[in-house]
């Protein structure tokens, strides 16, 4: 399946802000739709967001086409049946009204919203078979045919999920799955050897055996003006919100509470134009972490993460704040934090937490490649935080170490990191950067750095060039 590159030299912008009207009015006309444009203020050149209005769509109650909320097969049909209706319509919204609707996958098309409506659930199946085809998407950065993500859009423009209802994960099978047992390493291993090897991604099935791969809850693949909005989301098999490769992306006040192995709460990958605004995270694993592909696929895909913003949220449980890798072969840049808060109190709500690791956190690997760019942060705010306001690592790899050897040496130039206005009520350290001895980290800057109590050493810093520390 060709890839549409998303990548813009820096030569194209005139160009391509010059045609950016002409084709959205040429999108909108098609399908009936206009477009809200969000334009986020950022320290770097941020495009404005096109992302799609449903105001004057056609509604579409999945009650309609036979939903039943004590049959999960009716419903699952009744809401691709309504899908199926709003897309051949030229636009419209997918209702699910008040209830708990028991269904299998959602697949959305173009000028597709799905809406949740108060007091609405969906409430998605545990049994694997039930994702049954496979379908095209990745794990950890590798691309392959796995589960179907529950929630999932691919090669799509102007989609949507919105509503103030609950999407809700049962965990009944995948929490059995969170355990990664050697047939499930084996299988990743094979699958990273099928990347090496430059395998088509149509032969990398990873739904025979026990690979035991699992879903992402939702998935935006290769999808153009995505729009997520006022949804909770509850418990996820994986990663709970996964744009990938996608451009014009809005990501704002929705809940997202998922407490199992890998539940980051969103993971924009090799993504471009992306905001991330008014969330609530709740999360098991980082709350934000942006990537761009593992080593070979990320090569081959050659797509940075581009022109992110997260601003004015709110962080309960997490590992980190905002984590940069440690899949970033395609390079990210431009990435923007600003007003966020971590509000744990290292408790958490039934007695269940996750210390905070770190504010921003950068990790990568000899083995990685790509780049780490321009990644601003600024007025943030923490209390209890088990490592530091910034950390940066080159030498993280987990279990990989010992699973598959080094093929290909690529380190990671990592450069332009600044951090301004934070305040934190605990932590370990201020500043801990590991840079590799044969490329450096160069140019950081920490301004205004307040943390009251203090475990260690304020920095402890190597391998890095450029580093200033100002109050």
């Amino acid at each position: 399946m060709p890839h549409r590159p998303l990548a813009t030299p820096v030569s194209r912008r005139a160009a391509l802000t010059a045609g950016l009207a002409s084709m959205m009015a040429t999108t909108a006309a098609a399908s009936g739709l206009r477009h809200e444009i969000v334009r986020p203020a950022a320290p770097f050149a941020m495009p404005p967001i096109a992302v799609p209005d449903f105001s004057r769509s056609r509604r579409f109650a999945i009650t309609d086409f036979g939903a039943d909320p004590r049959d999960q097969a009716a419903t699952s049909q009744a809401i691709a049946k309504a899908v199926a209706a709003a897309n051949a319509a030229g636009s419209g919204v997918v209702v699910v009204p008040k209830g708990e609707w028991p269904c299998g996958p959602v697949h959305l098309k173009s000028n597709v919203a799905l809406h949740l409506s108060q007091g609405a659930t969906l409430l998605f199946s545990e049994n694997p078979q039930d994702y049954l085809p496979p379908v095209l998407t990745s794990w950890e950065g590798l691309e392959c045919y796995n589960y179907s993500p529950l929630v999932y859009a691919h090669d799509c423009e102007n989609v949507a999920i919105t509503g103030p209802g609950r999407l809700k994960a049962r965990l009944d099978v995948w929490k059995v799955w969170y355990a990664r047992p050697k047939p499930h390493m084996d299988a990743l291993v094979a699958l990273y050897q099928q990347a090496v090897k430059g395998a088509p991604v149509e032969q990398r099935d990873m739904t025979t055996g026990e690979a035991h791969l699992r879903p992402q809850f939702i998935q935006f693949n290769r999808c153009r003006h995505v729009l997520i909005e006022d949804v909770s989301i509850e418990d996820s098999p994986f990663w709970t919100v996964h744009p990938l490769l996608c451009t014009d992306v809005v990501i704002r006040r929705v809940k997202i509470r998922a407490h199992g192995h890998n539940n980051d709460g969103v993971d924009p990958e090799m993504s471009q134009n992306v905001l991330i605004e008014q969330c609530q995270f709740d999360q098991g694993d980082d709350a934000v972490s942006v990537k761009s592909g593992r080593e070979f696929d990320g090569w081959r895909l050659a797509t940075p993460a581009r022109n992110i913003v997260m601003r004015d949220c709110r962080i309960l449980n997490g590992h980190q704040l905002m984590a940069i890798g440690s899949e970033l072969s395609g390079g990210v840049e431009n990435v923007f934090v600003q007003n966020c808060h971590f509000a744990g109190d290292g408790k958490g709500a039934d007695g269940w937490a996750v210390p905070i690791n770190n504010i921003l956190y950068v990790k990568t690997n000899e083995r990685r490649g790509g780049f780490v760019r321009n990644i601003v942060m600024d007025n943030v705010t923490a209390t209890i935080v088990s490592g530091g306001v910034l950390c940066v690592e080159t030498d993280v790899l987990y279990q990989w170490r010992d699973l598959v050897p080094t093929y290909e040496r690529r380190l990671t130039p990592i450069q332009g990191l600044s951090v301004s206005n934070v305040t934190v009520d605990e932590a370990k350290f201020v500043c801990r950067i590991k840079g590799d001895p044969a490329l450096p980290v160069r140019d950081v800057r920490l301004r205004k750095i307040k943390v009251a109590k203090l475990y260690e050493a304020a920095t402890d810093n190597t391998n890095v060039e450029g580093f200033v520390s100002a109050s």
